[in-house]
């Protein structure tokens, strides 16, 4: 188990830095001028063993990061086939201000692929609140040969973002999978992809979009 893991976002009101559209109103709504926490409330899986996962604000409060360090799949060159699979699911604790809920509008996913000429990588995700439908799996494919940096980025449009149930805590969970595949690549060379860098300072990037919610 994770250790819990608190980060503060402090709302730049002075240079209105993050605005979004209410559903519906097409009004711009500021960030909450009030401090807004996450708590990771678990990570779990075979891709973010404890200790391998950690999490960030973004200066500008528009996004978080999650950072893993040893998230990698590989395949070929006799390397185990339970390595072929990778998987974590995060679950984070957000808590914002009363009056306001928030969605998770657009995910960058960076990482680094290492495929033999044949060789197959896959990225999925998917993303849902406690006690609500899982969104179904946005999927990324990467052919060999590839030896270089990759990015993906998930986007929902406006009319289409799940909202945090206003007045309701609820888990944002996030789940993930990474898939190497030897293909028609030869099975004596390992093929790689990882979700992280060289240098391990890529990230992946989940960024907010704010509503208010009814007056009660």
């Amino acid at each position: 188990m994770i250790k819990s893991l608190r980060t503060t976002l402090t709302a730049a009101v002075a240079t209105g830095t993050l605005v979004t559209l209410a559903p519906g109103a097409g009004a711009t709504v500021p960030v909450p001028p009030q401090k807004v926490t996450v708590d990771v409330a678990s990570v779990n899986g075979s891709g973010c063993r404890p200790g391998s996962a950690s999490v960030a604000v973004a200066p500008d409060n528009s996004a978080f990061t999650v950072t893993y360090s040893e998230y990698l799949a590989q395949a070929g060159g006799g390397v185990p086939t339970t390595e072929g699979r990778k998987n974590c699911l995060l679950s984070l604790l957000v808590h914002v201000p009363q009056g306001f809920t928030y969605a998770v509008s657009k995910v960058d996913y960076r990482g680094y692929g290492n495929l033999q000429p044949g060789a197959v990588g896959t990225q999925k995700a998917s993303y849902y609140f406690q006690g609500m439908s899982q969104t179904a799996y946005r999927t990324h494919t990467f052919r060999g040969a590839l030896d270089d940096n990759w990015q993906t980025t998930d986007t929902t449009e406006i009319e289409a973002l799940v909202f945090a149930p206003c007045g309701a805590q609820r888990n944002f969970n996030i789940n993930t999978e990474l898939r190497a595949e030897v293909g028609s690549s030869d099975s004596t060379k390992t093929s790689y992809i990882t979700v992280d860098s060289t240098d391990g300072s890529i990230s992946t990037k989940y960024h907010f979009s704010w509503k208010q919610c009814p007056a009660r």
